[in-house]
């Protein structure tokens, strides 16, 4: 009995680290889910996917700005190659990606968004099965059976609604989704040399200065001048929905392991099925819970892989 209870020593001696770091990957979870209520809030003022995004990336282009002069100065310098590809991974993975998301929510409610970019685990296995030649196996299968046929009752369900456009808005939000799989696949070499927070920061910078080029590009710098609430918005958008998940995220995965972080992500779309109902106003119905449920469960048998 003495020996059971001293092997037991450890684990109750690590568990409110265990605790605490669980808690921060579902905080970081809720919050980058919450960035598609924010968007819904700021199309209200009228204004479009380019103009939301820029402002997103202006309040938190600063801070991942720091981090990176931070990492330049404290760490051996890129090669070339490696410069190029941290270029590339961030206009594909997170202004393409975060571009084709927000033109999307313009079309589909928040729910049926942040099930449609919970599927990046399965295009991930699908691009590495198409072009990789890795075999899928029986419950990976099972998996995508599931998580395909939620989006699709949810996607029914949403058409049935006499939501306009939602085939558009699912389109554009499965290429988000998409695309940051590829940036995945990308990451995964870098980021084992330079370092998750270095990868992050720097593409996070090339992402942002992308998305306030095609602003100026775009839009007429009298865009900029937008009533106050636009740019409320925009900071909650920008430090509390992009700055602090990733910040959290990586806490997270340093106390709990990356696997358990990831499973933890699983809250983010039932968190915003429930937040779009409680702040939009968008219904949620029983073949939404339905369709929410098989898309957890698949991802949840991907992440058990």
């Amino acid at each position: 009995m003495s020996k059971s209870i001293t092997d037991q020593g450890p684990i109750l001696a690590h568990r409110p680290a265990y605790l605490g770091g669980l808690a921060i990957a579902l905080g970081g979870a809720v919050l980058f889910s919450t960035k598609a209520v924010v968007a819904k809030l700021l199309y209200r003022y009228h204004v479009d996917a380019v103009t939301v995004l820029a402002f997103r990336m202006l309040f938190s282009l600063p801070i991942f700005a720091v981090v990176a002069l931070w990492k330049m100065r404290s760490e051996a310098p890129l090669a070339p190659p490696d410069r190029w590809r941290l270029v590339g991974l961030g206009l594909i993975g997170y202004y393409l990606s975060s571009f084709l998301d927000f033109l999307g929510l313009q079309y589909i409610s928040v729910g049926l968004e942040r099930l449609i970019l919970f599927l990046t685990p399965t295009f991930v296995l699908l691009i590495t099965t198409l072009f990789l030649k890795h075999p899928i196996r029986r419950r990976q299968w099972l998996a995508l059976a599931a998580s395909y046929c939620g989006i699709v009752l949810v996607f029914v369900h949403d058409l049935q609604g006499g939501a306009s456009n939602v085939v558009l808005g699912s389109l554009l939000v499965l290429g988000s989704a998409g695309s940051y799989a590829v940036y995945l696949l990308g990451s995964g070499e870098l980021v084992k040399r330079i370092g998750s927070l270095r990868l992050v920061s720097y593409a996070m910078c090339v992402s942002s200065v992308a998305c306030i080029v095609q602003f100026f590009v775009l839009r007429p710098p009298s865009m900029l001048l937008q009533p106050m609430p636009v740019y409320e918005l925009s900071l909650v958008n920008g430090l509390l929905c992009t700055v602090m998940p990733v910040f959290m995220t990586m806490i997270a995965v340093a106390r709990i392991g990356a696997p358990t972080a990831s499973q933890a992500g699983m809250i983010g779309p039932v968190s915003t099925l429930f937040l779009g109902a409680l702040i939009l106003g968008e219904p949620i119905t029983a073949w939404q819970l339905a369709g929410t449920a098989l898309v957890l469960f698949g991802i949840y048998l991907l992440s058990k892989k």
